[in-house]
């Protein structure tokens, strides 16, 4: 069985980088691995092998079971309103910028996409390993509860009222029922914005079924999905990690937290023998730093009792294989996955 790990926090944690070095950790181990990240620096895509930014699993050139592809909401959506609706349908709900709104500019929507490549990749069983790079919206809160939302949006009570009761006559009843009230708010409004609404919602009540089934496999899936909690020990990203553990659906595992570009213990109360000024403020404020981290992460691994990896910062950001591979390695170890 395709094992599945998710790579969650908020923006700007590392997280994308995190979730790569992972993806290499599981490659070099012996397994299939495809790595499902949101937006890598270009430095890298490189290293992954994504020479052009899509959606497509790309092979990696310098490690034989790695493999990578971009999240592209837009494109999953499309493919989803193919799968779940008639031809001529998804035509039109690909077209209507109300659908391109759900599919880019809304977290869940975003999520819900994210979600089903996810699990497409899952059940074609072409890798042994998936790692997915959540989007960070909510700290991958809305990654979790995304299939819920999109079954609600998709099959909700005020969506059954606008259109209608069961098919094949909900476009009568449609036609008869809501289409002169929505004319009559046009005439208002000035346009053809409560028209054009109407028959979108319309044309979204067909992918109700085969969206509210996949919702259902998707969140099978997420229960036995592996989790990685990346934060720093800013406050805005622990407060996010502290949301994610406190609000994430309770049929999940728990995450292994991750924080990020600590500070070496080993400069708390370090002395220079070199008398400068400036040298000896910067030092007693790196100290300084690097004791508040340590205090920071003891109060939060005492309130909340999980598991919890510190990787170091580094001058540079880790975009090569090896460097990659060496980032993540305590990370893949605690995932523990087994023997291939």
């Amino acid at each position: 069985m395709t094992e599945i790990v998710l790579v969650t926090g908020a923006g700007g944690v590392g997280k994308t980088t995190l979730a790569a070095g992972i993806g290499v950790s599981a490659a070099r181990s012996g397994r299939r691995t495809l790595v499902l990240t949101v937006d890598p620096a270009r430095r890298l895509a490189t290293a992954l092998g994504l020479k052009t930014l899509s959606n497509v699993p790309n092979p990696n050139p310098d490690l034989d079971t790695l493999w990578a592809a971009m999240l592209d909401a837009g494109a999953s959506w499309e493919a989803t309103a193919h799968r779940h609706a008639p031809s001529e349908v998804a035509d039109r709900l690909i077209a209507s910028p109300f659908f391109d709104a759900i599919a880019r500019q809304f977290p869940a929507g975003a999520a819900y996409a994210a979600a089903e490549e996810m699990t497409e990749a899952v059940e074609n069983g072409e890798w042994d390993v998936v790692v997915v790079d959540t989007p960070p919206s909510s700290g991958g809160i809305d990654f979790l509860t995304a299939p819920e939302q999109i079954r609600t949006v998709v099959g909700g009570r005020v969506l059954r009222m606008l259109t209608g009761g069961g098919l094949p006559g909900r476009r009568s009843l449609f036609d008869l029922a809501t289409k002169p009230a929505l004319r009559v708010m046009d005439s208002v409004l000035g346009g053809a914005l409560m028209q054009d609404l109407g028959d979108f919602l319309f044309d979204l009540r067909h992918t109700y079924d085969g969206v509210d089934a996949q919702a259902k496999v998707i969140t099978a899936q997420l229960k036995r999905a592996h989790m990685v909690l990346v934060t720093t020990t800013d406050p805005s990203p622990m407060a996010e990690a502290g949301r994610f553990v406190d609000e994430r659906p309770g049929n999940t595992r728990d995450p292994i937290v991750v924080f990020n570009r600590t500070l070496p213990e080993a400069w708390i109360g370090a002395t220079t023998t070199v008398v400068q000024p400036k040298l000896v403020e910067n030092q007693s404020r790196w100290a300084a730093e690097a004791e508040n981290q340590k205090e920071v992460r003891a109060r939060w691994r005492a309130r909340h009792e999980l598991s919890a990896i510190d990787v170091p910062w580094r001058t540079e950001t880790p975009n090569q294989i090896d460097a990659l591979g060496s980032l993540a390695e305590p990370i893949w170890a605690q995932l523990d996955l087994g023997a291939t």
